[in-house]
């Protein structure tokens, strides 16, 4: 239908897969990636398929109340979405973001896909990462091959930030990784254990013993400044407060990382959750609470950036969407297109990209999906490109293989 432009790693996760490179990290020059500019990318995938005619509706399309049923999102009344132009509408679990929007540091990418077209989380989520144009048995994703590629203007092979229990393959690879796990895991790790591993250390391995005293200093520097509770069962605590603390105490940690003088300045974070088969609730619900949480994300993220935040582009990323039409349970099943979220102070926002596809039967993927009409790898490469100043041939030849057909999206970055 055309165009509608509407170092700090924990001591509980020193032993993962980033300790090798902390001493290598901390010995990097202290200067920006290019020029004056000192720009920041933080890639938060969301796992279990987003709801994206959930959390931006297409109001203005004539079948969307039809499709969705008991779970469209009302225009107004209780629970009434956020209206963002005269045909799309934020959640309204979403107000920091739709503030973002309005300041022109939001936008939003619909009916985006990656190039992958069945329904499996594991595959979805391997052909989101890797940045392959299918399944394949790459060992390294798309955001650590971009690291290789970044402008050596005085800072060389900046290393990576992964946030969680584990390396998600989007960020592993060569390029060295940081890994850092934060409070809410619960990963304890007492100070006399480290003490008589630095002993141990000393005594056998004195490279070993270097790291893992730079990794300790690291952990000082991620635990300074005010201190953030971990999430526990605390008595009378609701769902919706522990779930806003786990989300947002993961954005307070990439935050501290990135906006660090000499941090690294490409991470990524991933929240679980979103695979919505029954009593999805988008407006009063799981998918409801789980969209709020998100929003009080971004709002740590943009509050302990600081004057980082100007330089700083946030990614927001999903395997697949749901289904168009609501199940037998009050949900959605696995889907195709959906969204994709870019906030940062660096984002040239204030506008929805999309070539709607509509949601008339004919127009329906394969008679259930919202149709893809935009292929992902052209956000992140218009991302890549655009701010972090990766060239344009390496984004098609290295970072994405196969990928020549989904030129870089210009205009993404402010």
């Amino acid at each position: 239908m055309g165009c509608h432009e509407a170092c700090v790693v924990s001591r509980r996760s020193f032993l993962g897969s980033g300790a090798a490179s902390l001493a290598l990290w901390s010995l990097m020059p202290k200067t920006a990636l290019a020029g004056t500019r000192d720009p920041r990318l933080l890639v938060v995938v969301l796992r279990g398929g987003l709801d994206g005619l959930a959390a931006v509706a297409p109001v203005g399309d004539p079948d969307y109340a039809r499709l969705r049923g008991n779970i469209a999102l009302p225009t107004s009344g209780e629970g009434a979405g956020l209206p963002l132009d005269d045909f799309f509408m934020l959640n309204g679990a979403m107000p920091q973001l739709h503030s973002l929007y309005g300041s022109g540091e939001a936008l939003i990418v619909h009916a985006v896909h990656t190039p992958y077209r069945a329904r499996s989380h594991f595959d979805g989520q391997d052909v989101l990462e890797s940045g392959l144009p299918g399944v394949g048995k790459l060992e390294d994703g798309w955001l650590n091959r971009a690291l290789a590629h970044l402008p050596n203007a005085g800072r060389a092979n900046p290393r990576g930030l992964a946030l969680g229990a584990v390396v998600p393959l989007v960020m592993r690879g060569r390029a060295p990784v940081l890994s850092w796990i934060p409070k809410v895991y619960g990963v304890p790790l007492r100070e006399s254990t480290i003490a008589r591993l630095m002993d141990l250390y000393a005594e056998t391995d004195p490279v070993l013993a270097r790291a893992f005293a730079e990794g300790v200093e690291i952990h000082r520097v991620a635990d300074a400044g005010p201190s953030t509770p971990a999430v526990q069962l605390a008595p009378g605590q609701t769902p919706a407060e522990r779930l806003n603390r786990q989300f947002t105490e993961a954005a307070e940690a990439a935050a501290k990382f990135l906006s660090t003088a000499d941090g690294p300045r490409i991470g990524v974070l991933s929240y679980d959750g979103w695979d919505t088969h029954a009593n999805e609730g988008p407006v009063k619900g799981q998918l409801a609470l789980r969209l709020g949480s998100l929003d009080a994300a971004i709002a740590a993220l943009r509050t302990g950036m600081g004057a980082a935040w100007q330089d700083t582009v946030c990614l927001i990323v999903t395997e697949f969407g749901r289904t168009a039409r609501v199940n037998g349970t009050q949900g959605t099943d696995h889907g195709m297109a959906t969204i994709a979220i870019m906030a940062g102070g660096a984002v040239k926002g204030g506008r929805v990209l999309a070539d709607w596809p509509g949601l008339r039967e004919a127009a329906l993927y394969e008679g259930r999906d919202l149709a893809p009409t935009r292929d992902l790898r052209a956000v992140l490469k218009g991302a890549l490109r655009d701010h972090l100043g990766i060239p344009e041939g390496a984004l098609a030849d290295g970072i994405f293989p196969g990928s020549a057909a989904a030129r870089p999206l210009d205009g993404l970055v402010a």
